[in-house]
Parts: structure tokens; sequence; C-alpha cells
């Protein structure tokens, strides 16, 4: 059944967690990352993001690297039930195709394990600018059906990710339908605030543009890092929102996690309704005081005290999962 969220997009304020998380930031002195170079970005983030507390438990953890062509792609294993033939959900983290990695978004994919009851596969993608696009998506892409293949089985497979990686989750749910790919079949796909379209000129771009995390000008300078031209931009495989409806209207259920205070929230909207349009079914749940990123600032470290929402997020996310397995 499709959820809408209300008209009201945007709360009057913050969530006092976002807010704290924010003056923290601010408190810390971290520099805007597009003044930064992408290594100094991956520090910042990695630093930032990693966790320093204790993980949430899964019962089996483990690496592996996947062959492809004249490369491996790392990939990180969570089983919460290794003698049980579970369905698989891959992952891609967020970092904008620049940044980012299995650890800074480790907590996210253990409760995607734990609360969706699954096993969750998730990926090291090559990162812009030392790999462009579409090198991130011919990783996601071979990612998900090697794990068709070796890990999900007749037991049910999805794909689940956070802004980038959000991404990443949908192009790849869409290169599945068509004509001349047609594999893997996937059952549903999780989308955490993606990542939907190469454009800034939305409202929400100049409501969220500045002190809420992510920024518009962060945006900017993720894009021109990821695409090799602007012409670039246009492709269906960068930005998803500008699909067809024939495509679309194949496309497996989605779960859709929208903030008010992002500025990628309007064309987050836009892809879920042109789904909706395509008579795909979504449940869209919309977070209006909560910023970009959200799910994954749970408690990381001494300095963080967390979000509490992030707990509700990724529990409801795990519902999805468990539905769309049924």
């Amino acid at each position: 059944m499709s959820q809408t969220p209300t008209d009201e997009r945007r709360a009057e304020s913050l969530d006092p967690d976002a807010q704290g998380v924010l003056d923290t930031l601010g408190e810390m002195g971290e520099p805007d990352l597009s003044q930064m170079s992408p290594e100094q970005a991956r520090a910042t983030l990695g630093d930032l993001f990693t966790p320093t507390v204790d993980p949430e438990p899964v019962d089996s953890v483990e690496e592996r690297k996947i062959r492809a062509p004249a490369r491996d792609i790392r990939v990180r294993i969570y089983d919460p039930e290794p003698d049980a033939a579970l369905p698989a959900t891959v992952y891609f983290h967020g970092g904008g195709w620049v940044a980012g990695n299995l650890d800074t978004h480790d907590g996210v994919a253990r409760s995607l394990a734990t609360e969706g009851e699954c096993m969750v596969v998730s990926v090291d993608y090559r990162k812009a600018p030392e790999h462009p696009f579409p090198a991130a998506v011919e990783d996601a892409y071979h990612a998900t059906k090697w794990t068709a293949d070796h890990i999900a089985g007749e037991n049910g497979l999805a794909v689940a990710g956070e802004s980038a990686g959000g991404n990443l989750a949908t192009v790849v749910a869409q290169m599945a339908v068509e004509k001349e790919v047609g594999t893997p079949e996937i059952d549903h796909q999780l989308l955490f605030y993606p990542v939907t379209n190469h454009a800034f000129e939305t409202p929400s771009y100049e409501e969220n543009g500045d002190g809420y995390f992510l920024t518009a000008r962060g945006m900017v300078w993720f894009w021109n890092h990821y695409l090799q031209s602007d012409v670039d931009g246009a492709n269906l495989r960068a930005s998803p929102l500008r699909t067809p409806q024939r495509i679309l209207s194949q496309l497996p259920d989605a779960t859709i996690v929208t903030c008010g205070y992002d500025p990628l929230r309007d064309e987050q909207f836009a892809y879920s309704e042109a789904l909706e349009n395509a008579a795909v079914d979504v449940e869209h749940l919309h977070y209006s005081d909560m910023i970009h990123d959200f799910a994954n600032m749970r408690r990381l470290s001494d300095p963080f005290e967390g979000i509490e929402a992030a707990v509700d997020v990724r529990s409801r996310a795990g519902e999805a999962l468990q539905d769309a397995f049924e």
C-alpha cells in the first residue's frame, strides 16, 4: 500500500537531536567539503562517521573480493543467521560517489541485516574522480548480479543505498529491467534520501542549501567530481528521475526515505511521484524535521550523542525488507 506524506515538506524547526549534531560539527570546526581535495574529504568524513563505539552485533561478518573485469570489488557480508537460508540486500553507502566506505556506513548495514532478517552485502564500489561515472554504476550492478547468483539464490533480493548509494540502488534496479540486461530479479528498492537528478534549481536547494550538513555547494562539488562532463548528467544512469515511464513501470516496489531539511528533498519527492505515476507501489517515509544522512547518525563516538530518529528509520526500513521478502 502506498504511503504518501503530507504537504508539510519542512517542519518549522529541526529535530533537537539533529540540531545537536549540527552544533557538535560546528564546535569541531570541520571545514567545508567543497573547499577540500577528494583525499581530504574522504579523511574528514571517515573520521566523522567511522564508529568508535561497539557495533551492533551480527552473527557473521566477513569480507570478500568479487572478481570483475580487470578489477576486484570488495564487499562485506553480514549474516544474522548463518544456519538459515535468507534473502539478501545489496547495500551501497553514501558519500557523493567520492567519499565513504564500508566502515563509515557499517552501522546501517548491520541494522538492515538484523531488522530486515536478511543477509546484507555492502559494496565498496570505485570512487570518483579517480574512477568517474559510470565506474560506480558498473561495480554496483556487477555486485548485485554476483549476490543474486551466489548469495540470494531463490530466497529474494533487494537493493538499498543512502544518498549517492541510493542513486546507485535505483539505477541498478532500472538496469535489471531493461531488455538488454533483464537480470537479476529484484524484489524491492530501499532508498534513503537518494540523489535522483543532476540539477540544482529546486526550492529545497534554496531552502536547505547551507547550514544543514549537506550543502548546495557540496552537491555541486560531488557532481563535478563524479561526472566526466555535464553531458553525463542527462544520462539515465546518473539521473534516474529522467527515466521514461515505460522503464519505471517495470521497477520493483520501493521504500523512499526523505528529509525536510535536505537540499535533495524535492528531487526525491519527484522520483517518488514518478514511480507512483508509473503504478509502482511506493512507501514514502518523510521526516520533515530531519537532515540528510540522519540514518547514519546514530551514536558513532563520544562527541556524537546521535539522532534518535535513526533508530526509528532503520527499524521501519527493516520492516519494509521483511515485507518485501514475504
